[in-house]
């Protein structure tokens, strides 16, 4: 019970927003506070029926103790009209007797119904709490949630704030500068390629007229045209 009641301090005093501000994972934390509470409920619920039971009990004893001496005192009151003066101190001294007897149940009852009256609030409370924190919790979870989600962006966004975008777009240049150089030779090759290709023929060409026709062949392709007509 003494761990109930120091919950119960806790709720009392401090606010269940209190307790959750301390709580390093909120959501986790507001299931396992429910759950506790709900077990607690239980127990105080329990308790608090004893108390109130006793609170009763006390109540009705001094009650009793009341009608009691209320009826020494009628008793005393019957005798002495009929004369019996005796049998009036008998009741009398009764009477006595019982109302030193009701201080202390007084005393009894007045401290049972204080405290049936704190765990009745305790319990109240917790009831209420417990109300009040399922309807909320919905929502807190979704701000949990939404926390976390924002806290991945602010990493991420810290992260990229890191990379040197001038010291990568000095590299990626670099590589297109080697790319071109590549191309410019690849090209230059070819042109020397095509004209060293060019200069071949040419000098092919040439060769075949570098050779003098003979006299006699140059006779016989005459003839040889004059018959054809040409």
């Amino acid at each position: 019970m003494a761990g109930i009641l120091k919950r119960f301090k806790d709720i009392m005093a401090a606010n269940i927003n209190a307790l959750l501000d301390k709580a390093e994972n909120p959501e986790k934390m507001i299931d396992q506070y429910l759950r506790d509470m709900e077990n607690d409920l239980q127990k105080v619920k329990e308790e608090t029926a004893s108390v109130m039971a006793e609170a009763t009990r006390a109540k009705r004893v001094l009650d009793e103790q009341d009608a009691e001496i209320a009826k020494m005192q009628k008793y005393a009151e019957k005798a002495v009209l009929a004369g019996n003066d005796g049998d009036a101190k008998k009741f009398l001294e009764r009477k006595l007797q019982l109302t030193n007897d009701r201080a202390a149940l007084a005393t009894v009852a007045e401290n049972a119904q204080a405290n049936a009256d704190k765990m009745r609030a305790m319990h109240d409370k917790l009831t209420q709490d417990i109300a009040t924190l399922n309807e909320r919790k919905a929502s807190i979870k979704a701000k949990v949630q939404a926390a976390k989600a924002q806290e991945k962006m602010n990493e991420l966004s810290e992260k990229v704030g890191k990379i040197n975008i001038t010291d990568g777009m000095s590299a990626f240049d670099k590589m297109e500068e080697k790319a071109n150089k590549m191309l410019d030779k690849a090209n230059a090759k070819a042109e020397l390629n095509n004209g060293a290709a060019a200069t071949e023929s040419v000098s092919s060409l040439a060769s075949k007229y570098d050779t003098e026709s003979s006299a006699e062949v140059d006779d016989e392709l005459a003839a040889l045209k004059a018959q054809m007509g040409l």
